[in-house]
């Protein structure tokens, strides 16, 4: 089991990085207990995705208001029970005034199924929609932002990895306490073709000169990527 670093950046920004392939506990179950009985918001975009749409299941059924940005014609896409924001996730302007105030951002817009053909994808929608969502974020004085970033660094996807990364710096500029988690490969449905790696996982783990990396890098499960989300 992992730990998370935490940490308070220049800017402000309060941090809790994944450090390795599992999810821990985190220590703040009373907080989260008193922000859904408090009606607290928790503004998602890409809330129609892979991560988005059981994470807003998740929300709603622990009582949280939950507020999802989405594009028109795809409405229907979203758990019922959220509420719709109409609006373009690279464009501040068309979704910031739907942001409740003080409400916790969860941003989870990226390139499906990444690969390093996409590279020009990584910047156009990765980076892109997190620059609006951190835009959006400091307009609607929103009080934190979650994003999933990416384990880094790595000997692949270094196009993926840039964008992200930047993204997680541009979050650190708005000075928003921010939880920022990096899985490497999250299995899931129609995501599960690493499994076959994992005795190569565990054999890494054992060996000291790549213990660290293979931690780094390992693999956890959509299910347990969305109790984090939840718990940040």
């Amino acid at each position: 089991m992992s730990c998370w670093q935490r940490w308070r950046s220049p800017s402000g920004c309060i941090f809790r990085q994944e450090r390795d392939s599992g999810f821990p506990h985190c220590r703040n179950t009373a907080r989260r207990a008193f922000r859904a009985m408090t009606g607290e918001p928790v503004f998602v975009t890409g809330g129609t995705g892979y991560l988005g749409r059981a994470l807003i299941e998740t929300l709603l059924a622990r009582g949280y208001p939950v507020h999802a940005l989405v594009r028109r014609g795809s409405e229907a896409r979203l758990p019922l029970g959220a509420r719709v924001a109409v609006g373009d996730a690279l464009d501040a302007e068309s979704f910031a005034a739907a942001i409740p105030a003080r409400a916790s951002i969860v941003h989870l817009v990226g390139t499906p199924h990444p690969n390093p053909s996409k590279a020009a994808e990584f910047v156009r929608v990765d980076l892109g929609s997190i620059r609006a969502t951190a835009r959006a974020a400091a307009s609607a004085k929103a009080s934190h932002i979650v994003y999933v970033s990416v384990a880094h660094p790595a000997p692949v996807m270094r196009a993926y990895i840039a964008a992200r990364v930047e993204g997680e710096a541009l979050i650190v500029a708005t000075g928003i306490a921010a939880t920022i988690l990096r899985p490497w490969y999250v299995l899931g449905p129609g995501h599960r073709w690493p499994i076959v790696l994992a005795p190569l996982y565990a054999l890494l783990r054992i060996i000291p000169t790549t213990r660290e990396s293979a931690q780094r890098l390992g693999l956890v499960t959509r299910e347990q990527v969305i109790a984090s989300l939840v718990r940040a």
